[in-house]
């Protein structure tokens, strides 16, 4: 059984910087999918990043339109954990941040609610302006 574990959440400042992390237990995070997700008050679930491990700089990664540019998914396989690093946070980026995981590659997964099995409690961040 995959357990994942948020945290880094908080509030900060438009403009300012979070990192979350996600600690996974119970399988190597090397074999699946992983993906970062939001969700606002009042509004569905969306994707926000994702990391799979391969390709020539070892890992995989696509990000949404709403978040390229700002935030940097990465993955340490040694410690079982993932990353989201957020840099120019604005008030829209205030949600329920969800890390997610699905076994194997990500090419066939979509990047949806829907495509992935397994889910951490979520951890909470708030972009004042």
């Amino acid at each position: 059984q995959v357990q994942l574990v948020e945290s880094g959440g908080g509030s900060v400042q438009a403009g300012g910087s979070l990192r979350l992390s996600c600690a996974s237990s119970g399988y190597p995070l090397s074999s699946m999918c992983m993906g970062w997700f939001r969700q606002a008050p009042g509004k569905e679930r969306e994707g926000g990043a994702r990391f799979s491990t391969g390709g020539a700089g070892g890992g995989i990664t696509y990000y949404t339109d709403s978040v390229k540019g700002r935030f940097t998914i990465s993955q340490d396989n040694a410690k079982n954990t993932l990353y989201l690093q957020m840099n120019s946070l604005k008030p829209e980026d205030t949600a329920m941040y969800y890390c997610a995981a699905t076994a194997g590659g990500c090419h066939y997964v979509p990047f949806r609610e829907s495509g992935y099995k397994y889910w951490g409690q979520g951890t909470q961040v708030t972009v004042s302006s």
